[in-house]
């Protein structure tokens, strides 16, 4: 294996970069990694996400380090949407919404997580971004503004509209659920 020092020196980071680095990543680490999952929907996609944001954040280290938890979170809420907008671009649609398994068995929370998962990745990817934001994250209206990069009111009217179409979709979904 190749020694990292001289690569280190290639590259001009110094060994204190990394630990700091290292050590931001294993602190904050699973919590982005929950809000990355939240956006992505799934556990490939949300690592995913998160290397690409924290890839682009140890570049830039020397500038963010004072509050690297901020930039990574507006990386990862950025590229989400960018993906959203290619996979988009891809997406065949069918007549009918195929049939989901549910054998009625298993406990309630289980029933309830995916149900809100599935709620939750029908929404458009900016609104899930501000539902993550604020309710997963607990982060307040302006700080949410200034991540996702809009006004306060405009998280506010998206915060409406997405808890609105939560509600219809868990409901939609419960019933499909019950018969």
């Amino acid at each position: 294996m190749q020694n990292p020092a001289p690569l280190r020196r290639l590259k001009g980071m110094s060994q204190s970069v990394e630990e700091e680095f290292t050590e931001f990543v294993a602190g904050r680490g699973p919590a982005l990694l929950r809000a990355a999952y939240a956006l992505a929907g799934d556990e490939h996609g949300a690592h995913d996400l998160l290397q690409t944001a924290l890839a682009k954040a140890f570049s830039r280290w020397r500038q963010i380090h004072a509050g690297p938890e901020q930039y990574v979170r507006r990386i990862m809420y950025n590229a989400h949407i960018s993906v959203w907008r290619k996979v988009r671009r891809r997406e065949v649609t069918v007549a009918a919404v195929p049939d989901r398994a549910f054998d009625g068995e298993g406990d309630g929370s289980t029933v309830l997580r995916l149900t809100l998962r599935e709620a939750l990745q029908a929404l458009p990817p900016k609104q899930r971004a501000i539902i993550v934001l604020r309710f997963l994250e607990d982060v307040s209206i302006e700080e949410t503004a200034r991540i996702v990069g809009c006004r306060v009111g405009t998280v506010g009217s998206q915060t409406s509209r997405a808890l609105a179409k939560l509600r219809s979709l868990v409901h939609e979904i419960d019933r499909e659920v019950a018969r």
